[in-house]
């Protein structure tokens, strides 16, 4: 399958625009795209599930997907599936390609299903929580047309980044977006930044 070139992010949106240098440098305003990298996965997908439903219960209207996996599973058994913060609808992010294989098991046609009941949702909300940018979306497919469509609503998006794909990640966000580690505390200063902004432009 042909690779999509995936363009800046401000050939979308946001391009009229563009962030002063003490905004694009500043951890509080590190842009409306926040990818997060380190900690463990699950760790992570814990994080930004726990942040949906604490904005969920201050009133906001939370689009995207996170990954949950039921425990002693494997991946490509069921075990991991993305859901939405909205419908609760389960996707599938794995095919089952047996406990032997070494091949790449992620299931592009689940995560597409999951693109787009999380673009349905967009319009309509005040934040997009993206469970991953990563091989798929790097490869042009996958999340990436919600990261897009969330960017042509000039929604705020917190995402999280495999380790493999930040330089393509921290190409697809320019100024515009940012890298940061998984703390809450940041996290919560981040939300209250790109909040502000949003109530004031």
């Amino acid at each position: 399958m042909q690779e999509r070139r995936i363009n800046a992010i401000s050939d979308y949106a946001w391009g009229a625009a563009t962030p002063n240098a003490s905004e694009a440098s500043s951890s509080k305003g590190a842009g409306r795209m926040l990818g997060l990298q380190g900690g463990t996965s699950l760790g992570v997908q814990e994080l930004l599930r726990k942040l949906a439903w604490q904005w969920q219960a201050q009133g906001l209207r939370i689009a995207g997907v996170v990954e949950e996996q039921a425990e002693g599973t494997r991946k490509g058994a069921g075990g991991v599936v993305l859901r939405s913060l909205v419908s609760g609808a389960e996707y599938a992010l794995y095919q089952d390609l047996g406990p032997l294989s070494t091949a790449c098991c992620l299931d592009p046609g689940g995560v597409s299903e999951a693109c787009q009941a999380a673009l349905d949702d967009i319009a309509r909300s005040d934040v997009v929580v993206l469970s991953k940018f990563g091989k798929l979306e790097a490869d042009g497919g996958g999340l990436l047309d919600a990261f897009i469509v969330a960017a042509e609503h000039n929604r705020p998006v917190l995402t999280s980044v495999s380790s493999l794909f930040g330089e393509r990640y921290l190409e697809f966000v320019g100024p515009w977006g940012a890298l940061a580690p998984p703390e809450e505390g940041l996290l919560h200063t981040w939300f209250r930044h790109v909040m502000r902004a949003a109530s004031c432009a």
